[in-house]
């Protein structure tokens, strides 16, 4: 159990809050490009509580300034998007992509009050289908050199979903080994060549047991969780009756994402965006060691369970995110469905909007959650003490870090320890794109 002080320290991360500051120190996925294929390429953005506007301007560039115009506070996200920036309908300030005010027409003739006025502004780029943002002090941090960032574009695809719920209760969902065997169990196999696009759908490894069913016949792994140089290691073991030994490694990248196996084909890297306090989005990058990914699949897949512009589930807590009690007799342990998003939404966000860590017990099945939050209390203690020195995923040459090594693997016995990095090399190996760490 937690304080409600230090509670509140590791989960707030509004403008002036201590963990804020934190992630403030990473590259922050702001929005999918695909938001921005508009007539008008101008979309609202909130981001670690703080309202901003992001556009493209006609040479293609990307901008993300402040919402409000330092004029009279109008919102610039009805601007007018010409002369590459963005002028206000109120007065007709004009705002380049780094936000300077280059122009105040109703100003007298001569004026140069426009030189000393620069909305907020912050750096962003864009990376296979997501947009991110810098929002921290100095230079922004090199890009590590991980897969999904390495892919061709071609192997990569992007989304997003709202979850209404703070963004920490939403990262420790994904460094929690155990929930899958419960939470996302399913009472039926499905075939797994009809899986595509779907996790845990399937084989484990180089078996013919589907995932599904593995993760339901044994849910007691054993988790180790190593440090490494982007965050922390997660290897889960079940140990199988005949002998074997399943294999399973995720990881934890510092600050807020994961990245996972989806299937024997693809990996996952997810994000944990706060949009406040109590709000915020995941964004996932699909990335394909095989063929290319089927975007067209892995859209609509998706799209269909949400709502667009804003990408909002339509299982939701206003509909009881579908619970079906005779499906939860025979199909599923949530009757909620078969998407598992819509299974972790309702986990992390029936905890409420922030979670009272002061009731909570955590057991030996929480070891990551348990690493992770000291790693994230040092960080807040390093940055609130002047140094960011010593962060993780900023020691030494961040662009050489490479991976993480997600995979689910077969040992023969319980020599397990080499198995999960031999399959991977075989895996990237066999990879259409340079894959090689």
């Amino acid at each position: 159990m937690l304080s409600q002080e230090l509670n509140d320290t590791i989960s707030r991360v509004g403008p002036g809050s201590k963990a804020g500051a934190v992630l403030r120190r990473y590259w922050q996925p702001a929005a999918l490009a695909v938001e921005l294929d508009l007539e008008r390429p101008v979309v609202p953005v909130t981001l670690l509580g703080e309202r901003l506007v992001l556009f493209r301007n006609e040479d293609g560039e990307l901008g993300l300034i402040g919402r409000h115009c330092p004029h009279r506070g109008a919102d610039l996200c009805f601007g007018r998007l010409e002369d590459n920036g963005l002028r206000c309908p109120f007065h007709g300030w004009h705002f380049d992509r780094s936000g300077q005010c280059v122009e105040q027409p109703g100003e007298p003739e001569g004026s140069r009050m426009h030189e000393n006025i620069r909305a907020r502004n912050y750096p962003v780029v864009e990376k296979n289908g997501i947009i991110f943002a810098y929002m921290g002090p100095g230079e922004p941090p090199e890009f590590p050199a991980f897969d999904c960032f390495t892919a061709p574009d071609t192997h990569v695809f992007a989304f997003k979903g709202l979850w209404e719920c703070n963004w920490l209760q939403a990262m420790e969902v994904g460094i929690d080994p155990a929930h899958a065997s419960f939470l996302h169990r399913f009472l039926q196999d499905e075939d797994p060549s009809e899986g595509y696009g779907k996790q845990f759908r399937d084989r484990a490894a180089n078996t013919e047991i589907p995932m599904t069913k593995l993760l339901r016949d044994y849910p007691r792994p054993e988790i180790n969780v190593e440090e490494t140089d982007f965050g922390l290691r997660l290897i889960s073991l079940r140990h199988l009756d005949d002998g074997r030994t399943h294999v399973r490694v995720t990881n934890q990248v510092f600050p807020e994402a994961i990245v996972i196996p989806m299937s024997n084909e693809m990996t996952i890297t997810q994000w944990h965006v706060p949009i406040d306090d109590e709000n915020c989005y995941w964004y996932s990058m699909f990335t394909s060691y095989g063929a290319p990914v089927n975007k067209e699949v892995m859209w609509e897949q998706r799209v269909k369970e949400h709502r667009l512009p804003d990408f909002a589930p339509l299982k939701n807590k206003r509909n009881n995110y579908g619970f079906d009690p005779s499906e939860q007799r025979t199909m599923t342990y949530t009757g909620m469905g078969l998407d598992i998003n819509v299974h972790d939404q309702w986990a992390v966000e029936s905890m409420g909007p922030i979670q009272d860590r002061t009731d909570e017990h955590l057991g030996r099945t929480d070891v990551a959650i348990i690493r992770y939050r000291r790693m994230l209390r040092a960080a807040i203690e390093k940055v609130a003490d002047g140094s960011a020195e010593g962060l993780p995923m900023t020691n030494g040459d961040t662009a050489s870090i490479r991976g993480p090594i997600a995979i689910d693997a077969i040992a023969p016995g319980d020599a397990w320890t080499d198995v999960w990095r031999e399959s991977d090399a075989k895996r990237r190996a066999a990879c259409a794109w340079d894959a090689s760490l």
